[in-house]
């Protein structure tokens, strides 16, 4: 469980960290890239240590799947972004994808490997 709160905090300081570039950007103010480095740095060190116990494939799925979604939500309320339908279409289906790659990782469970030498 602690693993998996880990990738939750990845996904949020990398979502963080976007906005605040974004922000950055539009506002002219440097303290967001600041802030964007730093939040970007926390959700690298965050997954790093997340994929200990939580397969690649489903980690970076999740982290970059899940942080895209909440971004571009994000973006609509913060930012007065707009969706199109085929974009909208594509987050429908990056969600099946992330779904799918979860749902085939619990039925096939790592083996445990042994340290090498």
């Amino acid at each position: 469980m602690f693993y998996w709160m880990l990738l939750v905090l990845a996904i949020v300081f990398e979502v963080t960290g976007t906005l605040s570039m974004k922000w950055s950007t539009l506002s002219g103010a440097a303290s967001g890239y600041y802030i964007m480095l730093l939040m970007i740095g926390c959700s690298y060190l965050s997954l790093s240590i997340a994929i200990k116990k939580i397969a690649l494939g489903v980690a970076y799925a999740m982290w970059e799947g899940v942080g895209i979604i909440l971004i571009s939500l994000c973006s609509l309320w913060l930012f007065d972004e707009t969706l199109s339908a085929g974009q909208l279409f594509g987050l429908v289906l990056l969600i099946l994808g992330i779904t799918l790659i979860k749902i085939g990782t619990r039925a096939t469970a790592p083996k445990e490997q042994g340290v090498m030498q």
